[in-house]
């Protein structure tokens, strides 16, 4: 492939290193609430409030929910897993306990800072851009909170746009703002069918980023094949696939 003029990014779990966050997150904090939140070791902790994340989270992309119902709802679900109910104002402070917590553990993942590096000396001017699914005021101050903003003059998220990945708009108006053609634009995200083939049905290059050593659903792997979809294991692989 030609050098791109634009790599755009996925935040949440491309660069930004949300799940170890959400997990760190919620051990701490039901550690703080004791009984009966105890009873069910890390991993189904973690695994239980991952899943009521990924059902919530994609109701409010959907329309379902609004970002402080989706929130809501997902301190409500975990705590009567553990046969607690809470009320709309204690589910609303549950979830804001936690919160702080889960802001705590905001990092990069170690292969982010590097990966810019890299970039930038192998693809004298380009641009970098983000992303992401969710609010933009929330998303921004993840942005800030790791430093990325310094880095990174872009952000386009759905809540401001109005529409979510896989959707082509959301990726024709992010290379619009940069002033970037869509066949000289790169995205790399974590989900497969949401970033990388979303992407590249919209005409850029899509990379998906597999971190965990995934296998695809058949029609999954057979699009990615047919859009040319790249597949790297870590960021530190992205600069051979773009300038290789």
């Amino acid at each position: 492939m030609n050098p791109p003029e634009l790599v755009l990014f996925d935040l949440d779990d491309t660069l930004f290193a949300h799940r170890a966050a959400v997990e760190a997150g919620i051990l701490r904090y039901t550690a703080t609430l004791g009984e009966p939140y105890g009873r069910l070791e890390a991993a189904a902790l973690g695994g239980l409030w991952h899943d009521l994340e990924e059902e919530h989270y994609h109701s409010y992309l959907a329309g379902r929910l609004d970002f402080e119902g989706q929130r809501e709802a997902r301190a409500r679900d975990f705590a009567a897993h553990h046969g607690v109910t809470l009320s709309p104002g204690e589910a609303r402070a549950w979830f804001a306990a936690y919160f702080e917590h889960y802001v705590a553990a905001w990092t990069l993942h170690d292969d982010a800072v590097p990966c810019l590096d890299v970039l930038e000396a192998e693809l004298p001017g380009v641009g970098f851009g983000l992303i992401t699914n969710g609010d933009l005021a929330f998303q921004r101050r993840k942005v800030e909170a790791v430093g990325l903003d310094r880095r990174i003059p872009l952000l386009v998220a759905s809540g401001e746009v109005g529409v979510a990945k896989p959707d082509p708009q959301i990726f024709h108006h992010a290379c619009a703002r940069a002033g970037v053609a869509p066949e000289r634009a790169v995205y790399v995200g974590d989900r497969l069918r949401t970033d990388a083939i979303g992407a590249a049905a919209a005409g850029l290059t899509g990379v998906w980023l597999d971190r965990r050593g995934q296998t695809p659903a058949p029609d999954d792997a057979a699009e990615a094949n047919a859009l040319g979809v790249r597949r790297i294991t870590g960021l530190d692989d992205l600069a051979g696939v773009l300038v290789g």
